[in-house]
């Protein structure tokens, strides 16, 4: 299979935004109400949540809304509040050692459910770029104030109240400038999943914070994780994402006094940490690196690289291929080539 990664700049949303809303939409409803219309929460509910905890998005939120149609599933989707639950796998980790300062990780998942694109935006006062998801959140990304932020499965199957961690950390980088502005939000908006975040800022500052519903957000020192929480709950998919493996294996690196960066860095791009699971989805998509006292980030993969700033922001793609995946039960993007 062929997947193309693309890179699109637009600072508010406009024409570009509505032709790729186009293009995922069939793929992103038949998700949402996979479990039936009524499951979802209606158009007011989902509203009044975002005006209650994410309020500063509720101005670009009207305008996706009517970008997109403005139908009233639409506007139940791109709320993000109570979605349906999704599994990932991901091992992120933050480095700083050899006057280098970066968050780096690796994005595991199904090619045919990823969007594939790099997007740098201006919605408000800070300039942002990062991985998009669900239309208008993120998996990882930076904002011009050095905050980088992305995100891991917890390894938990309950879930909640609250929203999908990608529009969390959209908010987080539209609104927070330092890794302690962002503790805060985090501690404050409800995850409707069990989600580990790492957070890195342009001081050096890093934790680790879990996010699960229902409860208190537990904010940690530790520069490394990947998919489990205090403990391991989900046996089964600890044992087929090995998240003990490589978690023991980024702590070990950690430590490792003579490992250089570019030691580090290689690490991701082989087992433990790099996964070729693709057909059950969580196979290593790319590999993340956010550098942020110089605004930079690089997306690398075994063969290629990709780099973008908030200087020099390039639009335009990049091919990636991947083993065979098998059949998806979703409408194929047009970015995505399948070969027999």
């Amino acid at each position: 299979m062929s997947y193309k990664f693309r890179a699109i700049s637009e600072q508010t949303p406009d024409n570009k935004w509505r032709d790729y809303f186009e293009e995922m939409w069939p793929s992103y409803k038949k998700w949402y109400f996979s479990e039936g219309v009524n499951a979802r929460p209606r158009y007011l509910t989902c509203l009044n949540q975002l005006k209650r905890h994410m309020p500063e998005l509720v101005p670009i939120y009207h305008q996706l809304v009517e970008l997109g149609g403005g139908s009233d599933s639409v506007a139940r989707a791109l709320s993000l509040y109570n979605p349906p639950m999704y599994f990932s796998g991901c091992s992120q980790a933050v480095w700083r050692r050899h006057d280098q300062c970066f968050l780096i990780r690796n994005y595991d998942y199904h090619p045919l459910y990823t969007e594939g694109v790099m997007v740098k935006t201006k919605w408000d006062k800070r300039t942002v770029i990062g991985m998009s998801d669900c239309l208008w959140g993120l998996v990882d990304g930076m904002n011009d104030s050095g905050l980088a932020v992305s995100l891991a499965f917890g390894g938990k199957t309950e879930g909640g109240s609250g929203f999908g961690v990608p529009l969390i950390v959209r908010y987080v980088l539209e609104t927070c400038d330092t890794t302690i502005e962002a503790v805060a939000v985090l501690k404050r908006v409800p995850c409707h999943m069990a989600y580990n975040l790492t957070v890195l800022d342009a001081q050096g500052v890093a934790v680790t914070v879990w996010l699960a519903p229902d409860a208190e957000a537990i904010v940690l020192d530790d520069l490394a994780t990947t998919n489990h929480q205090e403990k391991i709950t989900w046996k089964r998919h600890a044992i087929a994402t090995k998240t003990v493996e490589r978690l023991v294996f980024l702590d070990q690196s950690l430590r490792n006094e003579y490992l250089s960066t570019e030691g580090f860095v290689q690490g991701f791009l082989q087992p433990p940490l790099y996964s070729d699971a693709f057909k059950r989805g969580f196979g290593t998509l790319y590999t993340s690196i956010y550098y942020p006292r110089e605004g930079v980030v690089k997306v690398i993969w075994k063969d290629q690289s990709w780099v973008q700033s908030f200087i020099a922001f390039e639009e335009g793609e990049r091919e990636v291929k991947y083993l065979d995946l098998g059949v998806s039960s979703l409408p194929i993007p047009k970015h995505v080539t399948t070969i027999v």
